[in-house]
């Protein structure tokens, strides 16, 4: 973020009065937008908000009576207090709510969908908190995120491989910045946050902001927008709430931004095989300019259906040279592939398609969202072989009821796959998240903007909770296969299936009310199956298994609401 604009955020800080209505629900607490978005499928929570387009910005109207009342979560985060209400009730200050999170892995790096956090072993510790004010049409919210963590080495892709197979593995490399580790020594940075300065007007809203956005229906991975990675300073047109009209709802929102490199180099970066250096060096010194459009609607005559698309865009700045690089995502400049266009080929582009419908008060739901890396195909290409360049989610929740008043069983479950079936995209590295001209991949800060596990991941994710009210404590199992297309590309030709870097994760998770404070805590088993895609051959045995690993991770949450 600039430094003026980083100045204007603190000035107001220190100049406006701390007084103890509605700012936007925060992605990286997501047991809030979890609790909302339950309270819909039990018939609580506007049935119009579509969750295709987050962070939500919920009014009190939005909510049920039971859910406003004296003492509710959404009574603090979202109620007037005559206390807070300054200059005949047009001036409203009041403080964020204060919000700690932690996180410990024990072997080595993992965890996806944690915004400032980053891939580390050992500790790491968030810390936000802030000032909400609003005048008018006008909002500031000033929410900083300070995170340090012990990011203490550990053994990523082993040295002592085939160089063959290191020098397959630095094609995905060269084209992304998806750093192993972030430096090596202990981690801080201080980031602007879930900070924004926006004007609004009958429903919609336009300004600048470095929140954090998620597009799509997902609640585990969205193939575009995510909190995987730390929010980027971006401009935004968008709608506040959903949009009435004659013929249904509409939601969306419209961004330019500004994508930061991480600066940190891949692992073994000077390897050189058979006079071949195994690292190209990428464009560090130029930042990348980002464009995107989402559009949410629901159709009128279909209750609870909603349906909408997605388009993303990015390219280097000191490549921008006309109005259509700016706003890229209205010209895709179609074409066959085989007819060279530098245009269009130093643009990294995706779009996606999604829907979701769920019963309003009939607790259930189920979504799904289908992505296209490039923008440049033409239709009857897209209608001939749609698995080419593709990559979509799926899942669905639904709520059984209990005895016990407002008590429920939830399960749910999502997949989620970024790895190619169609063998020329394999075999010319075209993976979901690199690129061959904008060779930091689909990237901020080193980290994936979409979904977390990377290019070529496949996710199957599953959930069985207790719910009453706010508080939940349940168990999760996910299957996480790694970069699929590397395995392909690289150990295919040996069936070997050892070869597979896998993951499987069962966790244990509880959100929990306790007066003013919100707690939410994980506890998760990583036992990695053929780490790294590790393995040694040992000539007096016939068969070796591959290398298996095991980690812990604990995560502990807590945020604190004023009254």
């Amino acid at each position: 973020m600039p430094f003026r604009i980083k100045a204007i955020f603190f000035l107001l800080l220190a100049t406006l009065p701390i007084a103890a209505l509605a700012q936007t629900a925060n992605l990286n607490a997501p047991f809030l937008e979890d609790y909302l978005r339950r309270q819909q499928l039990i018939g609580k929570f506007d049935k119009h908000f579509s969750f295709n387009l987050r962070p939500l910005t919920p009014n009190m109207d939005d909510l049920d009576e039971a859910l406003t009342k004296n003492g509710s979560i959404y009574g603090k985060l979202y109620g007037y207090n005559d206390r807070q209400v300054f200059d005949n009730g047009k001036l409203v200050v009041k403080p964020m709510p204060i919000f700690f999170k932690s996180q410990f892995n024990s072997k080595y790096a993992f965890g996806i969908n944690d915004g400032a956090m980053i891939p580390n072993k050992g500790l790491q510790v968030l810390l936000s908190g802030g000032v909400y004010l609003k005048y008018g049409g006008l909002t500031v919210q000033f929410q900083p995120e300070l995170i340090s963590a012990q990011n203490k080495d550990f053994i990523g892709f082993p040295d002592k491989t085939n160089g063959y197979h290191y020098m397959d593995y630095y094609e995905w490399l060269n084209t992304s910045d998806i750093p192993e580790r972030f430096g090596t020594g202990s981690y801080t940075k201080f980031l602007p946050g879930q900070s924004s300065i926006k004007y609004s007007y009958r429903g919609f809203s336009a300004g600048i902001s470095t929140e954090n956005i998620w597009w799509g229906p997902g609640k585990r991975n969205s193939l575009l927008m995510s909190n995987n990675a730390p929010g980027f300073f971006h401009a935004t047109i968008e709608t506040k709430k959903p949009i009435k009209t004659n013929i249904g709802h509409f939601e969306g929102q419209l961004i330019s931004g500004r994508l930061q490199n991480s600066g940190y180099l891949p692992p073994n970066a000077g390897l050189i095989y058979k006079n071949t250096p195994a690292y190209i060096p990428k464009r560090d010194e130029d930042w990348r300019y980002l464009s995107g459009i989402t559009v949410s609607y629901q159709p009128k005559w279909v209750p609870g259906l909603s349906v909408g698309y997605s388009s993303v865009s990015q390219m280097y700045h000191n490549d921008m040279d006309s109005f259509g690089d700016y706003l890229p995502i209205f010209n895709g400049e179609k074409g066959p592939k085989n007819i060279e266009n530098p245009d269009r080929d130093q643009r990294n582009q995706f779009s996606s398609g999604y829907f979701r419908w769920m019963s309003h008060g009939g607790l259930f739901e189920f979504y799904g969202e289908y992505g296209s890396n490039g923008n440049s195909r033409q239709l009857r290409d897209f209608l001939v072989n749609p698995d080419l360049n593709r990559a979509f989610t799926f899942g669905f929740s639904n709520l059984i009821p209990l005895r016990k008043e407002d008590a429920y069983i939830q399960i749910s479950s999502e997949m989620t796959q970024t790895g190619q079936t169609v063998r020329d995209a394999i075999i010319s590295y075209n993976s979901w998240y690199t690129h061959p001209y904008v060779r930091h991949g689909y990237t901020h800060l080193g980290q994936v903007l979409g979904a977390g596990n990377g290019p070529g991941s496949n996710v199957i994710f599953v959930e069985a909770s207790y719910v009453h009210n706010y508080n939940k404590i349940g168990l999760q199992v996910e299957r996480i296969v790694y970069n699929n297309d590397y395995y392909y590309k690289t150990y295919e030709i040996i069936k070997d299936w050892r070869r597979k870097y896998i993951d499987l994760t069962p966790s244990l998770v509880a959100d929990w009310k306790l007066d003013n404070f919100l707690l939410s805590g994980k506890l998760q088993y990583i036992h990695t199956l053929n780490y790294k895609w590790y393995l040694e051959n040992s000539p007096s045995q016939y068969f070796v298994a591959g290398w298996d690993r095991t980690n812990f991770l604990a995560q502990v949450s807590l945020m604190y609401l004023f009254e």
